[in-house]
């Protein structure tokens, strides 16, 4: 729920593009197919030990349209989520441009969540992670999520939980704050961040930072500290000025 340019509220998109509706069955097709035949999801998962020592390497690809079978809540979150934020994105930019945007999204962070596990046991540190799977649509969804947020930071998001208003721009950070506190246990913090950063790999290239730069981020800490100075000053002058009135 967001309202645009930070005044109408409103539920979901104005409109679906094809392509999210192409996306939501795509989806939901292989959510069906996982219960029917469970030896699915085993298979696609993205699971480190088999990528690099049984040679799965389909699985960085394939992990992103799985979900966890048992209960809707993580395909319907994902999918909400897609269609709630990706609508907007995709309507801007096109089938062509939305869906290559999202699918190497998908891929970077599956590849992120093969690899860290293996980078961490070269320098010694055991990990769990080498040989659990990991399936979800999050990471593609997230960096769905960062190129709305860059697009329109301004806009006003409405949570649903908790129901508070925010901008965009803050959308993400307050998400992988609030499940890194209290979300469940089997979140992937890697490949949410692993599609934040590959999103924002990709956005920059394309010329959408939305003041996330490095020389703009230099530029707005040095005028938060000017301002910080100036409040200073102002402070210091009127204490001064309270202080000869009073005397």
């Amino acid at each position: 729920m967001y309202g645009r340019g930070g005044q109408q509220v409103s539920f979901g998109p104005p409109q679906t593009p094809d392509v999210i509706k192409y996306l939501l069955i795509a989806n939901v097709g292989v959510y069906l197919l996982q219960n029917l035949f469970p030896i699915v999801t085993p298979l696609f998962a993205v699971r480190p030990e088999l990528v690099w020592q049984g040679g799965f390497f389909w699985q960085p690809a394939t992990y992103m349209w799985l979900h966890a079978t048992g209960s809707i809540t993580h395909i319907a979150f994902n999918m909400l989520a897609l269609w709630m934020f990706g609508s907007n994105v995709a309507a801007a930019w096109g089938t062509k441009r939305f869906l290559r945007f999202y699918l190497m999204v998908g891929i970077g962070a599956g590849i992120i969540i093969a690899a860290w596990p293996g980078l961490l046991m070269l320098f010694g540190v055991a990990t769990p992670a080498w040989f659990l799977p990991t399936l979800g649509a999050s990471g593609a969804v997230f960096g769905v999520l960062l190129a709305y947020s860059l697009m329109w930071p301004d806009r006003t998001i409405m949570l649903l939980f908790p129901p508070i208003p925010m901008k965009a721009i803050y959308f993400i950070p307050f998400i992988l704050i609030f499940e890194l506190i209290l979300g469940p246990p089997n979140v992937s913090h890697i490949g949410h961040l692993g599609g934040v950063f590959v999103g924002w790999i990709l956005l920059r290239r394309m010329g959408i930072d939305g003041g996330l730069s490095f020389d703009k981020l230099r530029w707005r800490l040095r005028r938060w500290k000017m301002r910080r100075n100036l409040r200073a000053v102002r402070n210091e002058d009127e204490r001064r000025h309270n202080d000869r009135t009073i005397h």
